[in-house]
C-alpha cells in the first residue's frame, strides 16, 4: 500500500491504513467521543448555586430586593428600554442564537451535538415548567413571591422558560471556548436577562434559577451524549513531538488492554497514566520512543479521584492537579528525580503539548512488565520494600500503591511503578501511609507472616512499630481489597503483629491515627424522587360538539369558503410571474390551480399542485428542464414564504396568545426539530450517501435555472406576495371556521398555529393529507386552548370548504383545461 498525505478525521480514517504525512507513516485510530466528567461537575455546581439562590431569595429578601432594585434603577437611566417589546426581544434572540449555533454545528458536521442540543432545549423548557408547577403546587407564599414578576402574574408558568431553554441548548452545544457561535449566544442571553430584569419584566431570582435549571439539563445531556475529542491525534502528535526534537519516521498506536467492562486499563509502558493513549514512535535515526498522550477532557476523572482522596483522608496531604498539563509536568518531574536517586523508572525524554492534549515522551531503554500472579516471594518483597524505603528516605511518596504498580524491569529487578499521583517533600504521615499500603498488599499476596518478615529485614522493627496506628481499612486502595487473597482479618493480624513488636509499655500509649474524615456507612441512603407526569388524553365531548354545530354561524362558514378559495389566486400569482409574458394566460393559470384540488383525491398534499403545474408548463411549450425549474421555483418560494411567515408571526406571538396556551418557544422548537431530523439523516452513512449520490446531482442539474429565475428581483417580490396571499387566505379561512362556532381568536395567532399544524399534517403521504391534517389541526388548536368540541367542529368545517367542496370544482377546471389542450 502506498502511503499518501492525509488528515485524520473521525469519519474517513481507516485505522488499518498507514498514512504518510511529510514522510511519516502514521497508524492511528479515529478520535472517539468522550464523556467528560467535568460536565457533571458543572451540573452539580449549578445545582448547588441554584439552591443557594433560592434560599437567598426566600430568607434574605432584603439583599435580593436590593440587587434587583439597583438593576432596575440602572434600567431607568435608559428610558428606551421600557419600550422594548419583550416577546419580540426574547423570540428574536432565541431564533437567531438557535439558528446560528445549529448552522455552525451542521457545517462542522457535528451531527450528534446538532441532535442533542435541540433535545436539551426541549427538556430545558420541560424542566422549568415542571419546576414552576411544583413551586405553585407547594403553595408556599414566600417562595412564590420570590420568583414572581409582572409577566408571571396570572400565568401558569412561574419561572421564565426562555432562559432555561436557551441555557440548556447552549450548554449542550458547547463548550464555548471551542465555538464562537456558542460564546456569542451566551453573551446575548446575558444581555437579554439584564434588560428583562431592569425593566421589571422578570425577577432576578427567577431569571437566575431558570438559567441554572437550563445549565443543569444541558450539562447532563452533554455528558450523556459525549463530546468530540479535541486532543492531538495522528499528525498532530507527530508535529508536537517534533517541537522537542523528535523527527518521527513512524508513529503507531498501541492497542490497550481492556478490563471486564471493555474499558482501557493503564499500562506500564507509560508508568500507568490513567486514560492515556500510547504510541510507539521511531525517529529518522532508528531510535524508538514511547509517546503517551493525555487528553484534557479525560483528566477530570483523575482530578475528581484526587479530590475524593483529599476529602476522605485526614492528616495526610494529597495532590490536586487541576489541569492535564500540571499532572504531566509533575509526573515527568517525579520520574526524573527518582532516576537521579538511582531507582529504576521509565526514562522521560520530554514533554510537549498540542490542542487539548499533553504529551509525555519516554526513552525506550527501560521496559517494565507486570508481576506475574503467584511469583512474589519474600526476596522480591524485600526488594519492593527496599525500593520504597529509598524513595521515602528522600521525601518521595507514591500515595496509591496497588497490585498493578508492582512490576519488574528487563533484568528481573522489582520496581514500583505508577508515580502519577506521587509527591516530594512528604510528611511522615504520607510515608507511613505508603508503607502500610505496600505491607498490606504483600500480605494479601504471600501472607501476613512473610510480609512482616520481609518488612523487618528491609525497614527495621522501629519503623514497623510506627505503622501500627495507620493500619486502617481507609488507607488500603480498593484494588488491593479486590484481590482473591484479601479479607478484613489481614489488617487485624497485621495490627496485632506490629503491636507485638513494640515494647509492652508503649502499646498502651500508641493510639490509632484518625485517617478518615467520615465513613461511607455514615451516609444516609439518598432516595430519588421520581415525578411521573401523567398526560391526560382528552376524549371528544359529544354534547359539546352537538352544541357547537347547532350554534354554527353559516355566514362565517361561507366566509371560510371564500377565504379558502382566495388561496387559488395567491398560487396563480406565484406561478404566473415566472411564466414568460407572451405565454401568460391568467385564466388558464388560475384554473390550473383550481384543478390541482381535484388531483388531491389521489395524491399527497403538495404533490398534486406540483404535478398539475408541471403538466401545464409543458403544454405551454417549456422543455422538461425549464418546466421543472419553474415548478421548483414555485415550491421554493411557497416553502420559504411559509417558513418566514412562521418566524415573523412567531416572533410577535407566544405569550398570552390563544388563551395563553401557545408555547412561547413553538417556533424555536420547530427549528430544533428540523435540525434534529437533518442531523439524523446526515449522521447515518447510508442516508448521507443517498443524499449525496442521488439528491445532490438532481439539485445541481436544476440549480442553474432555478438561480436564474430566483435572481430576478421584480418577479421574486411578486411571487412572494402571491405566496403570502395563499398562506394568509388559508389561515384566515380557519380563523373564520373558528368564528363560525363563536370562538374569537387573534387572526395572526390563528394563522401561525394553522400554518405550523398544516405543514406538519401535509408531510404525511396520504391523499390530500386526509386524516393527518385533521388530526394535527385538532390537536394543535386543542393544545392552544380551544375547547375540544369547537376545535374538532372548526377543523371539520374547514376541511369541508377547503378540501371536499373543492374536488368537484377542481374536476370542472380539469375538464376545461383538457378541452383547451392546456394540460
Amino acid at each position: 500500500m502506498t502511503p499518501s498525505q492525509s488528515t485524520i478525521t473521525p469519519e474517513d480514517t481507516d485505522p488499518t491504513d498507514p498514512v504518510q504525512a511529510d514522510q511519516v507513516v502514521i497508524r492511528d485510530t479515529p478520535p472517539q467521543r468522550v464523556h467528560d466528567a467535568e460536565d457533571l461537575l458543572r451540573a452539580l455546581a449549578a445545582l448547588i448555586l441554584g439552591i443557594l439562590i433560592t434560599l437567598a431569595a426566600v430568607y434574605l429578601k432584603g439583599i435580593a430586593a436590593g440587587v434587583e432594585s439597583d438593576m432596575r434603577q440602572a434600567g431607568n437611566a435608559m428610558d428606551w428600554l421600557m419600550d422594548v417589546p419583550t416577546a419580540f426581544l426574547q423570540q428574536a434572540v432565541t431564533v437567531t442564537v438557535v439558528l446560528a449555533v445549529l448552522v455552525h454545528l451542521l457545517v462542522n458536521r457535528e451531527w450528534v451535538q446538532a441532535i442533542t442540543a435541540p433535545l436539551a432545549m426541549f427538556l430545558g423548557f420541560g424542566l422549568v415548567m415542571l419546576t414552576s408547577n411544583l413551586i405553585l403546587k407547594a403553595g408556599n407564599p414566600a417562595l412564590i413571591a420570590s420568583f414572581s414578576s409582572q409577566n408571571a402574574i396570572g400565568s401558569p408558568v412561574l419561572l421564565p422558560d426562555f432562559y432555561a431553554g436557551l441555557a440548556a441548548f447552549l450548554s449542550a452545544a458547547g463548550p464555548r471556548r471551542l465555538r464562537s457561535s456558542v460564546k456569542w449566544g451566551w453573551n446575548a442571553l446575558y444581555v437579554v436577562a439584564v434588560i428583562m430584569v431592569a425593566i421589571s419584566s422578570n425577577s432576578a431570582s427567577g431569571v437566575l434559577v431558570s438559567l441554572i435549571l437550563g445549565r443543569i439539563m444541558g450539562m447532563v445531556i452533554r455528558y450523556l451524549a459525549g463530546t468530540q475529542n479535541k486532543g492531538a491525534w495522528g499528525q498532530g502528535v507527530v508535529q508536537a513531538i517534533a517541537s522537542i526534537g523528535i523527527h518521527a519516521a513512524s508513529l503507531e498506536r498501541q492497542d490497550p488492554s481492556l478490563d471486564s467492562d471493555g474499558q482501557p486499563l493503564p499500562a506500564l509502558d507509560d508508568d500507568l497514566i490513567e486514560a492515556s493513549r500510547i504510541y510507539r514512535a521511531q525517529d529518522r535515526d532508528g531510535r524508538n520512543y514511547t509517546v503517551s498522550v493525555m487528553d484534557g477532557q479525560l483528566h477530570t476523572m483523575g482530578y475528581l479521584m484526587q479530590l475524593w482522596q483529599w476529602i476522605k483522608l485526614s492528616g495526610v496531604s494529597m495532590r490536586r492537579d487541576r489541569s492535564v498539563r500540571n499532572s504531566m509536568q509533575h509526573h515527568m518531574a517525579m520520574l526524573v528525580e527518582l532516576r537521579d536517586l538511582g531507582l529504576t523508572t521509565l526514562h522521560p525524554y520530554g514533554l510537549a503539548e498540542s490542542a487539548e492534549s499533553s504529551i509525555l515522551v519516554l526513552e525506550d531503554d527501560v521496559h517494565l512488565r507486570p508481576l506475574e500472579p503467584g511469583s512474589l516471594d519474600t526476596d522480591r518483597a524485600e526488594q519492593l520494600m527496599g525500593y520504597l524505603r529509598r524513595a521515602n528516605e528522600r521525601g518521595f511518596t507514591h500515595r496509591r500503591i496497588r497490585p498493578e504498580t508492582l512490576a519488574m524491569d528487563q533484568s528481573g529487578s522489582m520496581v514500583i511503578a505508577g508515580w502519577e499521583n506521587g509527591d516530594s517533600a512528604s510528611s511522615q504521615a504520607n510515608i507511613a501511609l505508603d508503607r502500610i499500603q505496600l505491607l498490606a498488599l504483600i500480605a494479601a499476596l504471600i501472607g501476613v507472616d512473610q510480609a512482616i518478615e520481609a518488612a523487618r529485614a528491609s525497614w527495621g522493627i522501629k519503623t514497623l512499630v510506627s505503622l501500627s496506628p495507620f493500619c486502617q481499612m481507609v488507607a488500603i486502595p480498593s484494588q488491593t481489597q479486590a484481590l482473591p487473597g484479601w479479607d478484613r482479618q489481614i489488617l487485624t493480624d497485621l495490627r496485632k503483629q506490629l503491636q507485638a513488636l513494640a515494647p509492652p509499655e508503649s502499646v498502651a500509649e500508641t493510639g490509632q491515627v484518625t485517617l478518615s474524615r467520615f465513613s461511607l456507612r455514615s451516609f444516609v441512603a439518598l432516595a430519588l424522587l421520581v415525578v411521573a407526569v401523567a398526560v391526560i388524553v382528552t376524549q371528544f365531548n359529544l354534547p359539546q360538539v352537538i352544541s357547537a354545530v347547532r350554534n354554527a354561524n353559516p355566514w362565517m362558514a361561507g366566509l371560510s369558503f371564500l377565504l379558502g378559495s382566495l388561496s387559488w389566486v395567491g398560487c396563480a400569482i406565484t406561478l404566473g410571474v415566472f411564466i414568460d409574458p407572451a405565454k401568460r394566460d391568467f385564466r388558464g393559470i388560475f384554473l390550473s390551480q383550481v384543478a390541482s384540488s381535484f388531483t388531491s383525491v389521489s395524491m399527497p398534499a403538495g404533490v398534486g399542485p406540483a404535478f398539475v403545474n408541471l403538466q401545464f408548463l409543458r403544454r405551454d411549450g417549456y422543455d422538461n428542464t425549464m418546466a421543472t425549474a419553474i415548478m421548483s421555483a414555485v415550491v421554493a418560494v411557497q416553502f420559504a414564504t411559509t417558513f418566514c411567515l412562521l418566524i415573523v408571526i412567531g416572533l410577535f406571538t407566544g405569550r398570552n396568545t390563544l388563551s395563553g396556551m401557545i408555547p412561547t418557544n413553538t417556533l424555536v422548537i420547530v427549528i430544533g426539530t428540523v435540525a434534529i431530523i437533518a442531523a439524523l439523516i446526515m449522521a447515518v452513512p447510508y442516508t448521507r450517501r443517498l443524499v449525496m449520490e442521488r439528491l445532490m446531482p438532481i439539485v445541481a442539474s436544476y440549480a442553474r435555472h432555478l438561480v436564474e429565475i430566483l435572481t430576478q428581483p421584480r418577479q421574486l417580490v411578486v411571487a412572494v406576495l402571491g405566496a403570502v396571499l395563499q398562506s394568509a387566505a388559508l389561515g384566515m379561512s380557519f380563523w373564520a371556521a373558528l368564528m363560525a362556532f363563536g370562538c374569537r381568536t387573534n387572526v395572526f395567532e390563528t394563522t401561525f398555529v394553522f400554518l405550523l399544524a398544516n405543514t406538519l399534517g401535509s408531510a404525511v403521504p396520504t391523499p390530500g393529507g386526509l386524516g393527518a391534517i385533521e388530526a394535527v389541526l385538532f390537536s394543535a388548536f386543542r393544545l392552544a386552548g380551544v375547547p375540544s368540541g369547537v376545535a374538532i367542529s372548526a377543523t371539520l368545517v374547514f376541511r369541508v370548504v377547503t378540501y371536499w367542496l373543492r374536488i368537484p370544482l377542481g374536476a370542472l377546471a380539469m375538464r376545461w383545461l383538457s378541452s383547451h389542450n392546456r394540460i
